[in-house]
């Protein structure tokens, strides 16, 4: 008997030293598990080390499988949410053809516009926080972008959170490329890229219709960003009529922007109504464009901008740039975007070694080259090439 009761507790405590082991090693697989995780997911991440986050989450869900507390699932679930950190690409615009139509009583103006999205731009790396964070943080590389609540980007967040009843808020990086008071719409962009982005992150609570409608509260420019590339655009600017399909992509566009900034209102402060163009924009500059075969055979005398003329007044230096502008050999069509200060030129310049030496070279003025692009109606805008020069 005594034989028989020594080979059970051989046998058992055998079994209880295989099992702790066992144990052992799992946590100290799992420790590790978490240390690195805490690591990489420590601060905003580039495209690499986004991939490298889909990878490692596999690892770290296998790893969680094997827990089985409750404190050990919160974990687990805060390491997930953490990790799904989107970059995306916030590009500008260039106006085709702006009309101003009448001043409102309102004190806006009604106008009547072709907005084309470039691959020029900036980039917006957007994260969910912990639950328990009641608040936004936002950053910017460019001085001067207020990163407070007056930002368009962190009201586009609230307004999502408003709309949606989706309590989720965010860790926002913004990266800039594109100039204020350039005409280009970069903070609209932003804007629209952040409720795309948010609306991605809380699980696509919104319709894409849901959301047009919505940003025309943050302002004019930002519905057409959330259009497929093309739109006309009316109103104030936020009533969109998509272009579909867009405008061929790829065509080349050349963004020249001095370093002296113009705001809307004083631009439109030295509007003249007499010079205003008498062109009809549904009937005669829409179909120019849009039956086209390429914008850079359209006739020049349907690239209209009411606003270049009130532009030039405030800043004469404007004119003068477009007329050196127009003299560049290869420049099939040159205009003032929005309301300035940045000039648009479609097409490349024969020799793109002395424009560089003319402008490029310049203190005064900023050079861009870059393209139109569209996007896929489920998904966002990719930056083709980088475009500075």
């Amino acid at each position: 008997m005594k034989h028989i009761i020594g080979v059970y507790f051989s046998f058992g405590f055998w079994c209880y030293c295989f099992c702790f082991c066992q144990w052992v090693s799992v946590s100290s697989v799992r420790g590790f598990s978490v240390v690195e995780s805490n690591r990489i997911f420590s601060g905003f991440a580039s495209n690499v080390i986004a991939s490298s986050r889909k990878q490692f989450t596999t690892i770290a869900s296998a790893g969680s499988s094997l827990k089985s507390t409750p404190t050990s699932t919160v974990e687990s679930t805060q390491q997930e949410h953490e990790q799904k950190t989107l970059v995306l690409f916030s590009p500008c615009k260039i106006n085709l053809f702006l009309r101003i139509i009448r001043k409102r009583e309102d004190g806006f103006h009604d106008l009547a516009s072709l907005f084309q999205a470039i691959g020029f731009g900036d980039t917006l790396e957007l994260a969910p926080l912990r639950e328990e964070k009641s608040t936004d943080e936002f950053t910017c590389n460019m001085p001067g972008v207020p990163v407070d609540s007056s930002n368009l980007v962190i009201r586009a967040l609230e307004l999502m959170r408003e709309r949606t009843g989706v309590d989720m808020h965010f860790k926002t990086n913004l990266i800039k490329q594109c100039p204020a008071q350039a005409g280009l719409g970069g903070g609209s962009a932003n804007a629209a890229t952040a409720m795309w982005g948010a609306n991605e992150l809380m699980g696509k609570p919104a319709s894409l219709e849901q959301m047009i409608e919505w940003s025309a509260e943050l302002g004019s420019d930002i519905t057409f960003f959330l259009s497929q590339g093309t739109a006309y655009c009316t109103g104030r600017g936020e009533v969109l009529t998509p272009i579909d399909p867009p405008l061929s992509t790829g065509t080349k566009v050349c963004i020249v922007k001095p370093n002296v900034g113009l705001s809307t209102p004083s631009v439109f402060k030295a509007l003249d109504y007499d010079e205003l163009s008498d062109l009809d924009s549904d009937d005669v500059l829409l179909p120019a464009f849009v039956n086209s075969d390429g914008v850079e055979n359209v006739s020049k005398e349907y690239y209209v901008n009411d606003l270049e003329a009130p532009a030039f007044r405030c800043v004469p230096k404007l004119g003068e740039l477009k007329e050196s502008l127009l003299k560049v050999a290869g420049f099939k069509h040159v205009m003032m975007s929005g309301s300035g200060t940045s000039i648009f030129c479609i097409g490349e310049p024969e020799d793109k070694e002395s424009f560089m030496k003319e402008f490029g070279e310049s203190d005064d003025v900023q050079v861009f080259f870059s393209e139109f692009i569209d996007r896929e109606s489920d998904e966002w805008f990719q930056e083709p090439t980088k475009t500075k020069a």
